[in-house]
């Protein structure tokens, strides 16, 4: 591994996370390998970092559509405006 590597890897410094973290996965990502995003978990908790990870099974490179807009939303409101969200069911 030369250095140009290392100097961007998030693996290798994810270590250095100060801030709140989520993760999209789709299990079937035919852009970014899954298994890039796992090596990555692995390092935080290694590191002893916090992070959320959303695992889409069944879908390629995505966002989550409405699931993960929600769970995006979520994530936002919570560490951003530090309140509760809204309960899924109350939403429309």
């Amino acid at each position: 591994m030369d250095s140009s590597y290392v100097e961007c890897s998030n693996v290798y410094h994810a270590a250095k996370l100060k801030r709140p973290l989520m993760l999209v996965v789709g299990e079937m990502d035919d852009n970014v390998d899954p298994a890039s995003t796992y090596q990555l978990v692995n390092a935080l908790i290694k590191a002893g970092k916090d992070f959320e990870l959303v695992a889409l099974p069944g879908t390629s490179h995505t966002m989550g559509e409405r699931y993960g807009e929600h769970k995006r939303f979520d994530f936002f409101v919570r560490h951003l405006l530090h309140r509760d969200p809204p309960k899924w069911d109350e939403i429309e």
